[in-house]
């Protein structure tokens, strides 16, 4: 029905568009209360900047969207007055002005609006309680950066101020403005909306631009503060002029596009408005940007300035989110109505007349372009559900008017009314529209939601498809939109993609937000989605390059099994295999002269602290605890300290009968006979004492390393106390020092045996295996230290074999014919074992 409605009187009006009409008459009517309007029905001033005295600045075009959100304050005034259920009996008027985007133009309008009612001008007063100036609210303006200015303005009066665009964060700090309210969301809340779709997509790489105005910048600066908290990566961030006709526009512009393909992202977030955007989406166009997806607002996303680009098809894909609000019922046909009656002579009559009702001193007609302007022009953007906020913006004010009268449903009582007084309700009272409900929330705005729309190309004709929207969360339809990309898919643009688990972020480059992929290295696993780092595994476990959980070590040990422990022990039973056949053929030939000049019995002796030497190879084996790492050591110590005090009773002989000769007879007995044994015995009482000292002072403990072993826990006696390890060992050095002292001088002639030269190289086989084992053993801390010592007790003992007994048993077992007395004879027997 409406359609061909509007298609007649839309050829009414054209055929009569070339005389001019009296739509410039409609923006002034008297009533009981009258509402301010500020809208922008001209942009492009022509004297501005170049201005040198303070005159009225021209608008040189006619912006279209600003008249019909003029004409959206007018339906709905114009349906209150014809209402029985809002302000019964109530008149409002309205009075229009243009603020042409500029805030010197709208700083004007504003001054009148807020002059004391009859009069021209504002009194300066110490209390405004009682003022009552011309206008009883004011709707609009539209841009944030005039509401800034007038908002500071009209909240110092605390006149209602309802704007049904404005969007700045700012606007919401109610202590700065008190009496400002909006119809629409905040940037805040778009934002959000403009984040979610990202994130939908995993767009993470994009560019963000805005008008340099207030709008560009608050938004964006909302937008930097949210998606950093996104994981969204801002690669070019720009402003673009608002002031198209300064010289410096097209280079800036210029140089933004460039920089905008230098980073090669494929989504550009833009906020601005219809100007800005329309150059820079030309310059686009005529640069050659590749194909991007756009990402806009309302502002340009349902403006026919944009969309009328030529070729503006070739930028890509365009999705934006403009305010939730449906078509006002009754208002397209309101218009056309209106354009047809002011073709016709009494109705322009009528109007004029009542223009002139109103105060004389009112501004000039807010907008004479609107005289040449035709229904055709404007249909097209009757068509957008942007006139919604400016029909609320008025019913707030009307229904807290309704109610500070004190209305019912039948009359109102026409009562002064101070535009303060209405505060109140709005701030406290919903209100209803067409059957909707609506409230101011604490930042006195409505958060409506947003509609996500589509620019849809079919045979050249561009389409708005919603395509989805946005409340408390975001719903797409993504199977509507088609992409720029050749299978009509989402394109990517990420600076990083979404590593795979066991891997964590690296930054990469300039930008703090890009990444590469880098493996968590070892003993370290990924353990959050997108984590910027690997965290390390506990020390007692361990986990291989690029892990996302850790694994429990398993112990090391030397353990019974492994190849090198049998061999060792395979070793281990040759030495002692081959000490006990030493043995057993000393005990065999004590009585001989070759043995009793080696020390008779204590050579048996010897050689079974030898075995037992030998036989604690076994504490070093298998896992270790903390008694048995107390008592390596201490077992070490007193088995070798048993042989080395046979050495050193006989050294003791030696020096005596070689060096201090007439001393022999008197302490000889001390040395060779029975009371040998007493030594023998106090060395190991000393080597004992010395045990328990150690034991006090500090023995080694079991310890779990965890640092020398990738995937294992290394299980290890260590060193507490290297002073009480000296000591311990100390003394058998001692012994075995001044064994050496009292032997390697002693000289024989070629005929005799030299039973000293079999102490000397012992001895000197023993310091030497030492001097490895010490730089060895201090540094290492794997199993390789229990092999240590167990090699430098096969080798002590193999050794004192090799250079004492074994040239012994060689002359026992094939030279018997040397076993004599007077080949012994400088090698002092011992003599039989007595009483005395």
């Amino acid at each position: 029905i409406m359609v061909p409605a509007l298609l007649l009187c839309w050829s009414f009006g054209y055929t009569a568009a070339l005389k001019p009409t009296c739509l410039s008459a409609q923006f002034r009517r008297p009533g009981d209360y009258i509402l301010g309007g500020l809208f922008p029905f001209g942009t492009d001033t022509v004297n501005l900047t170049a201005r040198s005295e303070p005159t009225l600045v021209v608008c040189e075009r006619l912006f279209v969207e600003g008249l019909i959100w003029a004409l959206g304050m007018k339906f709905a005034i114009d349906q209150i007055n014809n209402s029985t259920s809002l302000l019964p009996g109530v008149q409002l008027g309205y009075e229009m002005h243009d603020t042409c985007f500029e805030p010197v133009v709208a700083l004007q309008p504003s001054l009148l609006l807020l002059a004391r009612n009859g009069t021209r001008g504002m009194a300066a007063l110490c209390n405004y309680t009682s003022y009552q100036p011309r206008v009883t609210a004011v709707i609009g303006p539209h841009k944030s950066g005039l509401c800034l200015l007038t908002a500071k303005l009209f909240s110092s009066f605390l006149v209602p101020q309802v704007s049904y665009a404005a969007s700045s964060e700012m606007l919401s700090n109610t202590k700065s403005y008190p009496s400002f309210y909006r119809t629409v969301p905040s940037d805040k809340t778009l934002v959000e909306a403009v984040v979610l779709l990202l994130e939908e997509f995993g767009w993470n790489w994009i560019a963000t631009i805005g008008s340099d105005d207030e709008y560009g910048r608050g938004a964006q600066g909302l937008f930097f503060s949210i998606a950093g908290n996104h994981s969204i990566c801002i690669a070019f961030e720009g402003l673009i002029p608002t002031d198209l006709a300064d010289p410096k526009a097209k280079n800036q512009l210029e140089d933004t596009i460039k920089l905008i393909n230098k980073t090669k992202v494929n989504v550009v977030v833009l906020f601005a408005f219809s100007r800005p955007a329309q150059a820079l989406l030309q310059h686009s166009v005529r640069m050659g940007l590749s194909q991007k997806v756009w990402i806009g607002t309302e502002p340009w996303i349902l403006s026919d300035i944009t969309a009328s680009i030529p070729n503006i098809q070739s930028i890509g894909t365009v999705l934006g989110f403009i305010i939730k609000a449906g078509a006002v019922p009754g208002f397209q046909k309101y218009v056309a109505d209106l354009f047809t009656s002011i073709q016709q002579d009494t109705f322009c009559q009528e109007s004029r007349e009542l223009n002139h009702l109103m105060s004389s001193e009112v501004l000039d007609t807010p907008c004479e372009q609107c005289d040449h302007i035709s229904l055709q022009e404007v249909l097209s953007t009757l068509s957008h559900p942007q006139v919604q906020p400016v029909y609320v913006a008025v019913h707030s004010v009307a229904s807290a008017l309704h109610r500070a009268l004190g209305c019912t449903h039948q009359a109102c009582p026409k009562a002064p009314i101070r535009p303060w007084q209405l505060l109140h309700f709005m701030n406290t009272l919903p209100f209803k529209v067409n059957g909707q409900s609506f409230r101011f929330d604490q930042s006195h705005g409505t958060n409506t939601g947003y509609k996500l729309m589509f620019w849809s190309w079919k045979n050249g004709t561009l389409t708005y498809l919603p395509v989805g929207d946005y409340e408390e969360s975001l719903y797409i339809n993504k199977s509507q939109i088609q992409f720029h990309t050749a299978d009509q898919k989402e394109p990517t643009s990420e600076c990083f993609r979404h590593c795979s688990p066991g891997q964590f972020r690296k930054i990469k480059g300039f930008h703090l937000c890009c990444y590469d992929c880098t493996d968590c290295p070892e003993n370290t696993f990924w353990s959050t989605k997108d984590s910027s780092t690997c965290s390390p595994c506990p020390e007692q476990q361990w986990s291989p390059a690029r892990s996302t959980q850790c694994r429990d070590r398993s112990e090391r040990f030397l353990s019974w099994s492994e190849p090198l422990s049998i061999a060792l022990l395979t070793l281990m039973s040759i030495t002692v295999s081959l000490t006990c056949l030493t043995a057993l053929l000393f005990f065999k030939n004590l009585e001989t002269p070759l043995v009793q000049a080696s020390g008779g019995k204590r050579n048996l002796f010897a050689l079974l602290a030898l075995v037992l030497l030998c036989l604690s190879c076994c504490l070093h084996i298998g896992k270790p605890s903390h008694h048995l790492c107390m008592t390596q050591q201490m077992v070490y110590a007193l088995c070798l300290n048993g042989c080395f005090s046979t050495f050193f009773i006989k050294s003791l002989e030696i020096t005596l009968v070689t060096e201090f000769p007439r001393c022999a007879p008197t302490f000889l007995p001390w040395l060779t006979q029975r009371r040998a044994w007493l030594l023998v015995a106090l060395c190991l009482l000393t080597q004992s004492l010395l045990c328990f000292c150690y034991l006090h002072l500090g023995p080694d403990y079991l310890l779990s390393d965890y640092k020398s072993l990738p995937t294992e826990v290394l299980l290890v006696c260590d060193t507490r106390s290297w002073f009480a390890f000296t000591l311990l060992h100390g003394y058998n050095s001692c012994l075995a020092f001044v064994s050496f002292l009292g032997t390697f001088m002693v000289q024989t002639s070629g005929k005799k045996y030299n039973i000293a030269r079999g102490i000397t190289f012992a001895i000197l086989i023993y310091f030497i295996i030492w001097i490895f084992f010490i730089a060895t053993f201090v540094t290492l801390k794997t199993v390789l230290r229990s092999v240590t010592q167990i090699g430098t007790i096969l080798t002590t003992t193999l050794g004192i074999l090799g250079t004492y007994y074994i040239p012994k048993c060689y002359i026992l077992l094939l030279k018997p014919d040397l076993n004599t007395v007077d080949y012994f004879q400088n090698s002092r027997e011992e003599p039989e074992e007595d009483s005395q």
